[in-house]
């Protein structure tokens, strides 16, 4: 049944966008009020607009006094409706040129989505239609329509079209209701908000990446053209590793993980997660070993493991002779009062200048020429270097195991010897996808491992997180993600396993952010995803090894957690 229009358009409200307010009749779309109350170009930007925590659509009809926030390419929230709305019209273009041919969409690449068809190529003439036809179908701005389906009636859609795995994944949606969209001969649903029509989809472009394509999207300095492609083989190389593991452990989307919860073989499906880690990290370190690297440089954006990768990565080296000691660049950190300052006057915790990198590269340099050292120990609760802090000597089997966000930064680099040093990448690069479409975002699994961590040992609010995450993602972009192709190797964290164990522990967290609050609009979509996924009882969460990297986040991790 779709839905049309409003009842009861004679009565008024009166609306507030960036200071100016007026009066509309009560189901007056977003689009409309922007219009009105926005300058031309302003208005011609805006994506979509958050009343409260909720982020309505620009075709939605408004029914209550409100303020209303736009969105734009500039803002996350806008991105992802028109990278979703992106997707859609690829799909489109798809199944007009390609009848039958079922596309995987995979992972981010920079600013670009990697997709592909499972077990054939797609080469460059392939590419080059694909994006002539988008374009043609943005020149006719068709319109995406809205429509409300029974569960059922969009299971059947999706299994009449040979979208398995939606049908299957929509067997555990607990809501009866679903909100489809429509375009032309393809019926999708797409876990969020969406744009009204193609005619919105005017910067993109799609590149070829054998054996797939990579559909570019602009970057959020300049939304008025597509971002130029940057290849990241590393990157790339380490996710198709993954997505064998994917293979191995017989699980690709979320339906599958589903699965293995409700046939009782969850326990194992972790052991098997937990060998591909420690077979992988041992590999690392005979590499380490291999190469007689005298500093090893582990980094990555927040909540990736980093910290339990390093003590583990000290396990399997100690395995081979080694006598490795870990230093954290965290215990460099400038006192709170000299570190920059960001653009609002508040301290800088990511910028590289925030760690006293003389400091640094002096204790470094008396290390390497086998002097004991004075290494400083950083005391957050004072915001300042502590005023004792301890000797160090590095054996000469060493390595030296650095771990930072800013490892591989040229700032530190520059001082060591290329010869003596391996760079270690370490991200969480999630390869379960919610289905064949709709990817699990990497951000996404790192936010919800830092609200579990950050509520049970540090005392912070799953509000107070997503508040903080976008000057973390800020920091990220600026200064970890531009070197993570520096690196020797590149390390997963993700664990296939652990989305049902972190909605065992964050759901209800999640659920307890008011409507009226703007966190509730992060809340919510990792709610959506988290919906999806059964939860694990007790015995499943036991079976998880102290030294998993996924206990740096849930607790009980015996290299630190005495509980």
């Amino acid at each position: 049944m779709r839905e049309n229009g409003y009842a009861g358009v004679n009565s008024v409200i009166r609306v507030t966008v960036e200071g100016r307010t007026d009066a509309f009749p009560k189901g007056t779309s977003v689009s409309e009020i922007m219009r009105r109350l926005l300058a031309q170009n302003r208005a011609a930007s805006v994506l979509c607009a958050l009343q409260g925590g909720v982020c309505l659509e620009l075709n939605e009809p408004v029914v209550t006094d409100c303020e209303l926030i736009p969105l734009t390419y500039r803002d996350e929230e806008g991105r992802r409706v028109y990278e979703r709305s992106l997707r859609f019209l690829f799909l489109l273009s798809m199944k007009r040129l390609y009848p039958g041919r079922h596309i995987r969409m995979l992972n981010s690449v920079g600013y670009g989505l990697y997709m592909r068809i499972p077990g054939e190529d797609m080469g460059h003439d392939m590419a080059r239609a694909l994006e002539s036809d988008m374009r043609e179908l943005v020149s006719q701005n068709i319109p995406f329509e809205k429509e409300v389906w029974t569960r059922e009636d969009a299971i059947a859609t999706f299994e009449e079209e040979g979208w398995h795995d939606k049908a299957e994944l929509l067997r555990y949606r607990p809501q009866e209701k679903i909100t489809m969209y429509c375009i032309g001969s393809v019926r999708e649903y797409f876990y969020g908000a969406m744009l009204p029509s193609t005619g919105y989809i005017r910067a993109f472009a799609v590149k070829p990446h054998f054996p797939g394509v990579v559909l570019m999207s602009p970057s959020p300095e300049k939304p008025e053209e597509p971002a130029p492609y940057v290849p990241r083989p590393q990157f790339l190389r380490e996710f198709a590793i993954s997505q064998r593991w994917c293979g191995i452990l017989g699980t690709r989307n979320a339906a599958d993980v589903n699965r293995m919860i409700k046939e009782g073989r969850m326990r194992e499906f972790i052991r098997i997660n937990e060998a591909l880690h420690d077979k992988s990290i041992a590999g690392i370190a005979d590499e380490i070993v291999a190469r007689d690297a005298r500093i090893v440089m582990i980094f990555g954006p927040s909540s990736s493991g980093k910290t339990t990768f390093a003590n583990r990565l000290a396990v399997h080296l100690r395995v081979l002779g080694k006598q490795p000691r870990l230093v954290s660049l965290d215990d460099f950190y400038r006192d709170r009062r000299d570190i920059p300052l960001e653009a609002d006057g508040k301290p800088d915790l990511e910028h590289v200048e925030a760690l006293d990198v003389p400091l640094l590269t002096e204790c470094l340099e008396g290390l390497l020429s086998g002097r004991t050292v004075s290494m400083p120990r950083f005391d957050f609760k004072t915001a300042k270097r502590a005023v004792s802090g301890y000797e160090l000597t590095l054996d000469k089997s060493g390595p030296l195991l650095l771990e930072g966000i800013h490892g591989m930064n040229d700032r530190i680099t520059s001082e060591i010897p290329e010869q003596l040093m391996f760079g270690i990448y370490v991200s969480a690069l999630s390869c379960i996808n919610l289905d064949d479409h709709n990817r699990i975002r990497t951000t996404d699994v790192r936010l919800l491992r830092r609200i579990v961590r950050d509520m049970r040992f540090r005392n912070t609010s799953p509000k107070d997180t997503i508040d903080m995450w976008p000057k973390v993602r800020a920091g990220e972009e600026k200064w970890i993600f531009p070197n993570q192709e520096k690196a020797d190797v590149l390390f997963n964290t993700s664990l296939h396993y652990e989305l049902p164990v972190l909605k065992t522990m964050a759901y209800e967290l999640l659920l307890a952010i008011p409507k009226n609050e703007p966190e509730y609009l992060v809340a919510h979509r990792l709610l959506k995803v988290l919906h999806y996924f059964l939860p694990v009882d007790g015995g499943v969460m036991e079976e998880i090894p102290p030294l998993s990297i996924l206990r740096e986040f849930i607790g009980e991790c015996s290299f630190y957690d005495m509980h």
